[in-house]
């Protein structure tokens, strides 16, 4: 049974950071690539930020040079730092295999929300 269970949003002002963490249970974490994704309202569910299991990243333009994804393989966990937010980054955020999210592994999500 895979479980993937998203934390660490809240809200923060335009500026700001937040970091995100994303707890895996069972096999996905060893063997794929992991990737946030965020959904705002209204919105279709996009990638923002992904990782191999060997370390190589790939981002979103819209993120690039402020969000930095990490992992620790030793505690089945995904991180994502989130520097100099924008409104615009307002979104529910998850995590998932990439580049193909498995729809079984969908967690809740945690929210982020950027405004003064």
């Amino acid at each position: 049974q895979v479980q993937l269970v998203e934390s660490g949003g809240g809200l923060v002002q335009p500026g700001g950071s937040l970091r995100l963490s994303c707890a895996a249970s069972g096999s996905i974490f060893s063997i794929n690539a992991m990737g946030w994704y965020r959904q705002a309202p209204g919105k279709e569910r996009d990638m923002v930020a992904a990782i191999s299991r060997g370390g190589s990243t790939n981002y979103a333009d819209s993120v690039k040079g402020r969000f930095t994804i990490s992992r620790d393989n030793a505690k089945n966990t995904v991180y994502l730092q989130m520097n100099s937010l924008k409104p615009e980054d307002t979104a529910v955020y998850y995590c998932n295999a990439y580049p193909v999210p498995v729809y079984g592994y969908w967690g809740q999500g945690t929210q982020v929300t950027v405004s003064s």
